[in-house]
């Protein structure tokens, strides 16, 4: 592991924001400067966003792993992820699910689709575990439901019901809604848990 990036992982724990050891070893196999553009590099190991341009950022780490440690990722797990952007936290899905596990990532936005899929493709087996669609995902993905965990990594206006439809219950969904992220677990066919997480700034969900 570069030592900027074992200095990240061990900021992010010593911030109390890491805890699983799991998602430790996926940010040191997954190394977040693989991931931002060329004139940013040697911004990659900051605790910030930056951007991808088309309106978009490749997100904080501390928010990525904040949303990871509630999503509570299992091994083998089908996971949709919405909003893929850069990559990055879809390669890190793929690193926690393992060789059994599957993820289905959505980006509407045209430019982002290619250079996302590439950089994941540079973790040729992460790359495997990994389906990549262009095109709006406020339907979900009914094909492949139900699915395990849920995460979106841009800021909603609403919830679509297809989502918590498509949601195995005992399942959980992750989501920014204005300045706070949310926690759903899905208790029976009709019923939610929610917790919200107040103080987080994303870009606007595109649909």
């Amino acid at each position: 592991m570069p030592v900027q990036l074992e200095k990240l992982v061990f900021y992010l724990e010593q911030k109390g924001i890491l805890k699983s050891e799991n998602i430790a070893r996926a940010l040191g196999a997954v190394d977040r400067i693989d991931f931002v553009p060329e004139d940013l590099k040697e911004l990659a190991y900051e605790d910030d966003p930056l951007p991808l341009g088309y309106e978009q950022t490749i997100s904080q780490p501390h928010t990525v792993v904040f949303m990871l440690e509630i999503l509570d990722v299992k091994v083998g797990q089908k996971i949709m992820d919405i909003g893929y952007g850069s990559g990055w936290q879809s390669a890190l899905l793929a690193n926690l699910v393992g060789e059994k596990g599957k993820i289905y990532a959505f980006e509407i936005v045209p430019q982002l689709c290619q250079i996302g899929k590439d950089n994941v493709k540079k973790y040729k087996e992460l790359y495997h575990r990994v389906k990549f669609f262009c095109q709006n995902a406020k339907h979900g993905y009914e094909k492949e439901s139900p699915f395990d965990r849920i995460i979106v990594a841009a800021t909603l206006s609403k919830v679509p019901q297809e989502w918590r439809r498509q949601l195995k219950v005992g399942g959980k969904i992750v989501y920014p809604l204005h300045n706070s992220i949310y926690l759903e677990e899905k208790t029976s066919d009709k019923l939610f848990i929610k917790k919200e997480y107040p103080d987080f700034v994303f870009v606007p969900f595109v649909s």
